[in-house]
């Protein structure tokens, strides 16, 4: 096993399974603890503002636990940059904060940004984060024209939208036109000199394909697929399978 994987798991579907009921299970955190203690990289959770599945004291309570627990494993905040949320950010200090144009009640990330009509947002967002010493990914389309202005505004890394690839698992044809915009894409910001992280509907099927031709992606962060997975196999379990598919450790 590298010393440094590059899986993230999200644990927002937790959260949405927990506040189903009033009680404190499955926890969050412990079902986070697990994910690092299997090798997982990092926790990623998406607070939104009306904190239908993670909430923001969830935060507060993963960054506490991965800085006394897991020195050296991360913490990914995902959200809009309204002012609750960079505050949050300012507060908790994560490793990293991925900007994503969600409209506030999209039930997940689909798209990236616009950046000719959110250039003057991003830079002063970027500014601010960056700050408090927080790394900075941008949600972009897969498409190679998006790296550069991504770099332009003052990001450190890019996570391309791979929903169209993940989406196209019954049609060979369209993956494999998907799989290229995503990888160009990738080569595209390794050129601006931008990280690469890729996320959404990335399973164990479809992951060792991307990471044959794009092997210098620093992170993928997986909740829904992994969830999925996870039903079956468990938190462990999925883990160890996910790190399989990208060549981190042997089946």
């Amino acid at each position: 096993m590298q010393m440094q994987t590059r899986l993230s798991v999200n644990v927002n579907a937790v959260a949405m399974l927990r506040n189903r009921r009033d009680l404190p299970w499955p926890s969050v955190v412990g079902m986070a603890r697990i994910a690092l203690e299997a090798g997982a990289k990092g926790i990623t959770v998406h607070p939104r503002p009306d904190e239908r599945h993670i909430r923001r004291q969830d935060s507060r309570d993963l960054i506490t636990m991965i800085r006394e627990e897991f020195p050296g494993k991360e913490l990914c905040l995902e959200g809009y940059p309204d002012e609750v949320f960079l505050a949050l950010n300012e507060e908790i200090k994560p490793d990293q904060v991925l900007f994503v144009p969600d409209d506030p009640m999209q039930s997940t990330s689909d798209h990236g940004w616009d950046f000719e009509a959110n250039e003057a947002l991003l830079k002063n967002v970027i500014a601010r984060v960056k700050r408090a010493g927080i790394r900075v990914s941008l949600f972009v389309d897969a498409d190679p024209a998006q790296p550069a202005k991504a770099a332009r505004v003052g990001a450190d890394r890019i996570e391309i939208y791979t929903g169209p690839y993940g989406g196209c698992y019954d049609d060979p044809i369209k993956e494999k036109v998907c799989l290229d915009d995503v990888v160009t894409t990738a080569v595209a910001a390794r050129e601006a000199g931008l990280g690469v992280n890729a996320g959404h509907d990335l399973t164990p099927d479809n992951l060792p394909a991307l990471i044959e031709r794009a092997p210098f992606i620093n992170e993928v962060s997986i909740g829904h697929g992994f969830t999925a997975d996870a039903l079956i196999h468990g938190f462990v379990g999925s883990v160890k399978r996910f790190q399989a598919a990208m060549g981190e450790i042997d089946e």
